[in-house]
């Protein structure tokens, strides 16, 4: 008990981490309820060409993580962060000075890259600097870092916009935040790590953790049900249930049930009891999707919010501990893209076809698909992907 007290989850490197974490979804979180507004108001844009712009952020996103990966495990990482974190950072100047809709489109999709570069590094080098001893409840509280951010960025950014209405503020705010964010990376002390020299420098597992392939699966269905809900809930609670602006209480309950849960959800991590965790998380999220869809009435509106919060706040950082264990120490980084990239694929289907299925079927059973998406994920982890995870371990 000494001796794990002695190694702290909270050293000096992985505050550091955690924090720039933190700047880096603040800073993203600022301007992403407002992209929208801006777009409409400053070019002009309707709404097919709003949702062009801002998909090819996402498209870019996905497209890197799988590289990110080969890249952060095969070079320093730190040197890597930098670079990443440096470029993200400095992109939010290109929105101020994007003079068209064209050169705001180009901005915004390359914006992405070093996005999805960054969320892979940073997290691959706050899971370096714990000790081994504590790294499944430290992965815990490391989501908490995107969690606070989403929770209380839109808030934020909506309550400067209300009293400035500047666009431009919101920019160069967001701008100083990931500059700050890059500086605490800075000062970061990383021992440098052996790189294994008996793989293929191309192999396929550089690039995505195989071993992994029944958790990714799992992930998609996940990531499925929540692309449905998150994008469509606006305009199902306003079309529906007359609810004109509860969007911004639905996230914050949900961000407070993802709160509380990877809170407490890390004594049993701490304990090693990540298949528990998983199983749990799984099971309330799909209680919480089932009511979404079950319960037409703001109770079950709101409800369903905290109540998926919960349960993913359990799920996710048991899911993503499950691919660290899985994977060796010089697969760290494509561990973290794998699981990324999964959540990416499964959103973005769940944008697509919900979009497809409320067109032609209403948003009833765009979000009664969304569970039933879900439930076939749980019911494969309980089926193969749990026996499989505890077969597959390395640690």
């Amino acid at each position: 008990m000494e001796e794990l007290r002695k190694e702290r989850v909270w050293n000096r490197n992985y505050v550091k981490a955690w924090s720039a974490n933190f700047m880096l979804y603040l800073s993203f979180m600022l301007l992403t309820p407002l992209f929208p507004l801006y777009l409409s108001e400053r070019f002009g844009a309707d709404k097919a060409d709003i949702g062009m712009v801002l998909a090819g952020y996402t498209l870019t996103t996905l497209i890197i993580r799988p590289f990110s990966g080969y890249i952060v495990d095969n070079f320093p990482r730190k040197t890597v962060l930098l670079v990443s974190y440096g470029i993200f950072a400095l992109m939010f100047g290109g929105y101020i000075i994007a003079g068209s809709l064209i050169a705001f489109t180009i901005v915004r999709t390359l914006h992405g890259f070093p996005f999805g570069a960054t969320t892979v590094s940073n997290s691959t080098v706050a899971i370096d600097v714990l000790p081994s001893s504590r790294r499944t409840e430290g992965i815990g509280f490391y989501g908490l870092s995107n969690n606070i951010a989403t929770a209380i960025g839109p808030t934020i950014a909506l309550a400067i916009f209300g009293y400035y209405y500047s666009f431009d503020l919101l920019f160069v705010l967001s701008l100083l935040i990931g500059c700050a964010g890059w500086y605490i990376n800075s000062s970061l002390h990383l021992k440098p790590k052996p790189l294994k020299g008996d793989r293929p420098a191309l192999s396929l597992d550089r690039f995505v953790l195989l071993r992994g392939w029944s958790e990714s699966l799992c992930m998609v269905c996940f990531a499925f049900a929540y692309g449905v809900l998150s994008t469509y809930i606006a305009i199902y609670g306003k079309e529906e249930l007359g609810i004109t602006g509860g969007t911004g209480l639905f996230f914050m309950l949900l961000a407070i049930g993802l709160m509380l849960s990877r809170i407490t959800g890390t004594i049993s991590l701490r304990k090693g009891r990540i298949a528990h965790n998983a199983s749990i998380g799984m099971l309330v999220s799909l209680c919480g999707y089932f009511i979404f869809a079950c319960f037409h009435s703001i109770w079950g509106y709101y409800g369903a919010a905290l109540i998926i919060g919960l349960g993913n706040g359990h799920m996710y950082p048991a899911f993503q501990n499950m691919f660290i264990n899985l994977a060796s120490n010089d697969q760290r980084g494509t561990a973290n893209s794998t699981l990324l990239v999964s959540w990416d694929i499964g959103t973005g289907l769940g944008v697509l076809l919900g979009g497809v299925i409320s067109q032609y079927s209403g948003f009833h059973w765009a979000f009664w698909w969304g569970w039933i998406v879900n439930g076939l994920g749980v019911a494969f982890f309980f089926a193969y992907t749990r026996s499989h995870f505890l077969r597959k371990r390395l640690r």
